[in-house]
């Protein structure tokens, strides 16, 4: 693992363990659910999926240049698992065509930007850039060294974008991130617990029992 990659994930892990109690019900309003057709569903009303093999709210474009500048922010590793194993591209996507719905717009005209500045720069698509382009891009949108940005500017696209990734890598797996509780196990944070037995608080060993959600999830496959 590149040592800037590894320099990366020790900083967002770092400030993760404080905050990972906090993002197990990011997601303001209902929660985004599917139904039998796997369609996105926000409470009782059918969010609009898009057709032709697209995401909830992405196109297989987006979707491909959301899913690699997330895996960027939070890169995974062998034993250490970032963005595209916690599948925060779901979470943003789900999201976006849920309680998200009002950053709609912010997404489309932020990707298309995000398009023009790379193939002016580099003269390829940011999902077709190399990882240190990427990294690059990244760092410029972060610091506001890009010409082809208007609204959203290009400190605020990689705001919202970075926040996103950070809410789909560690809020509660109900959202559509967090898969497998990947966030979870790096940051080693135990989920939601009925209770903690005395034992449970003074032991000095990882806590391995598994999040109340994993046990329903579990309960819910055994009934079919």
């Amino acid at each position: 693992m590149p040592k800037h990659d590894e320099g990366r994930r020790a900083f967002l892990v770092g400030t993760a363990v404080a905050g990972a109690a906090a993002t197990t019900a990011l997601v303001p309003g209902a929660r985004a659910q599917t139904n039998s057709q796997n369609m996105p569903m926000q409470g009782d009303v059918m969010a609009p999926a898009m057709g032709g093999g697209h995401g909830a709210f992405f196109n297989d474009d987006d979707a491909r240049t959301i899913k690699a500048f997330a895996e960027r922010l939070m890169p995974g590793a062998p034993g250490k698992p970032g963005a595209t194993d916690a599948d925060v591209l779901n979470y943003i996507d789900l999201a976006l065509s849920g309680s998200y719905t009002d950053q709609q717009e912010f997404y489309r005209h932020g990707l298309a930007q995000l398009d023009a500045h790379c193939l002016a720069t580099y003269g390829k698509e940011f999902r077709n850039l190399s990882a240190a382009q990427q990294d690059e891009t990244i760092a410029a949108l972060e610091h506001g060294k890009t010409k082809a940005f208007s609204w959203p500017s290009a400190q605020a696209f990689f705001n919202i974008v970075h926040k996103h990734t950070m809410e789909g890598m560690f809020s509660d797996p109900v959202y559509g991130g967090n898969k497998n509780f990947s966030g979870w196990i790096l940051v080693g944070f135990p989920g939601a617990q009925m209770q903690f037995t005395e034992q449970d608080m003074l032991s000095k060993e990882a806590f391995t029992r598994e999040p109340i959600v994993g046990m329903q999830a579990a309960l819910k496959s055994k009934r079919g």
